[in-house]
């Protein structure tokens, strides 16, 4: 059951970034399970686990041992700061995108090694984290600039959930 959702995982992402599909991502309801960003790159959605109290967001990924592609957490704060991540006691690398409160990446950290506990920081101004498997933000061109769309965001958002 687990192996059929990751295939199914993995062929949902890809199919959104390519060949067009990108328009069901642009028309679909916003959810709180589920994260669509959007660039000059074209667009992909991942599916998320969402961390927003302070037990979750300590917890994090930690332990995991893998991930599907279509997968992440989404870490929202109450307002906008200057959040700092660490990487004791997860076991695979990660990316972490560091988005403003208007729904924009503000910074990407590419591959975040496991195990390390150097300080991670996206800069101040930053209400919400997405963390995803190392090295795809890099494969899909997520970068700064790049729209996200969720709940989180509320007015000002660069890409509303009310299209």
């Amino acid at each position: 059951m687990i192996e059929a959702f990751r295939r199914g995982a993995v062929v949902a992402l890809f199919a959104l970034v390519g060949l067009g599909a990108g328009a069901t991502a642009a028309s679909a309801e916003c959810a709180t399970d589920r994260v669509d960003l959007r660039g000059d790159w074209g667009q992909a959605s991942f599916t998320v686990e969402i961390a927003d109290d302070d037990a979750e967001r300590s917890r994090g990924l930690m332990h995991v041992e893998s991930m599907p592609s279509g997968a992440g957490m989404l870490f929202v704060y109450e307002r906008a700061g200057e959040p700092r991540f660490w990487m004791r006691n997860t076991l695979i690398p990660l990316d972490m995108i560091f988005v403003r409160p208007d729904g924009v990446v503000q910074h990407v950290h590419d591959r975040a090694i496991p195990g390390d506990e150097t300080s991670i920081s996206g800069g101040d101004g930053v209400l919400a984290v997405l963390e995803i498997n190392g090295g795809l933000a890099e494969a899909l061109g997520i970068d700064p600039g790049t729209e996200m769309r969720h709940p989180a965001f509320g007015e000002g958002a660069a890409w509303p959930c009310t299209d």
